[in-house]
């Protein structure tokens, strides 16, 4: 009777940590520098989790390796809720990028739910000579191996789409890694390299103000962005299946308490209902996730297939970090 008592005494005051939680600052990590669209997406999401979790929310910068290191902070982290991650695409594309990855993908991390997706586009430098794709498409195959692709640097979204952009078309390109977004794009600007497929965040502008050509986007529905509404997509312009979004999701440590993990993603669908992080995501191109991908579980079936999908196309390329 004493170990019953006992017992239940043990299971009680654990639910009422759980219930309590969060008692302390929640810390969410971004696996990349201060500044870049990531950081960006963290700190309008953390400004509505605040409000949710009725605690301060800080967002820590570890970057390097390509999203890697902070990742594995997370991934080493107390699994008690305090230290969650908010990563990009390259949860999906590390496996295959990286010959020794500091954690496990599928195996290390409880799924809390993804936040948005932001499109991309298929640009040019304002001197190329075609304007559709069509136009473009002669052009490619009539200039094999003459080709400049810019991108901003190994694992970047310009590299990923860029590399399924040429196993789609089945023509090789010379790739031009950059540090950064901006540096390839003064170069596309300059006329320097002649295509880039880029998230609409950077490059909406741009073709707004005529600087670059536009071709197409990667999503399978075209856009309602006045700048981007006449674009076709890759997939109606002859590459079907063609589709390609960065995404950003919620990752918790492995063995976080169900209970927290609850708590975390409820708080997350809330935020994907407020009418001022609607506006900030939508301000940024990107798209908040309102469908099953919300789940944990969803979530992580998502993942799984993103790893599937590029996995095959970043081995046929040949491309790793060591």
């Amino acid at each position: 009777m004493k170990h019953v008592l006992i017992a239940a005494l043990a299971i009680g005051t654990a639910g009422a940590a759980l219930a309590e939680y969060p008692e302390k600052p929640v810390t969410i990590v971004v696996p990349f520098a201060a500044g870049g669209p990531s950081d960006k997406v963290a700190r309008d999401l953390g400004d509505v989790l605040r409000k949710q979790l009725n605690q301060p929310v800080i967002i820590e910068n570890v970057g390097g390796a390509g999203g890697t290191l902070g990742a594995a902070k997370v991934a080493k982290a107390a699994p008690d809720g305090y230290t969650v991650l908010l990563h990009h695409i390259g949860m999906a594309t590390s496996p295959a990028l990286y010959r020794k990855l500091p954690y496990d993908t599928l195996g290390d991390f409880e799924y809390l739910g993804m936040v948005n997706e932001v499109p991309m586009t298929l640009i040019g430098r304002a001197t190329l000579p075609a304007t559709t794709m069509a136009d473009l498409s002669k052009w490619i195959t009539a200039n094999q191996g003459k080709i400049n692709l810019a991108n901003a640097g190994l694992g970047a979204a310009s590299h990923l789409c860029g590399l399924l952009f040429q196993q789609a078309v089945k023509v090789d390109m010379t790739t031009v890694p950059y540090k950064g977004t901006a540096p390839a794009m003064t170069d596309l600007l300059g006329g320097q390299v002649d295509l880039m497929c880029d998230q609409t965040t950077n490059t909406t502008q741009q073709i707004e103000a005529g600087k670059v050509k536009a071709f197409a986007v990667t999503t399978p529905k075209r856009l309602a962005a006045p700048a981007l509404a006449k674009l076709p997509t890759l997939d109606e312009s002859g590459l079907k299946g063609f589709s390609v979004t960065i995404w950003h999701g919620m990752y918790a440590p492995k063995g976080t308490p169900k209970a927290v993990q609850d708590k975390l993603n409820t708080a997350l669908r809330a935020a994907m209902k407020d009418p001022e992080f609607i506006k900030r995501e939508e301000a940024l191109g990107a798209v908040v996730v309102t469908d099953n991908r919300l789940a944990g579980a969803e979530h992580k079936k998502f993942v799984e297939a993103e790893i599937n999908k590029w996995g095959p196309v970043i081995k046929a390329a040949g491309q790793y970090a060591d």
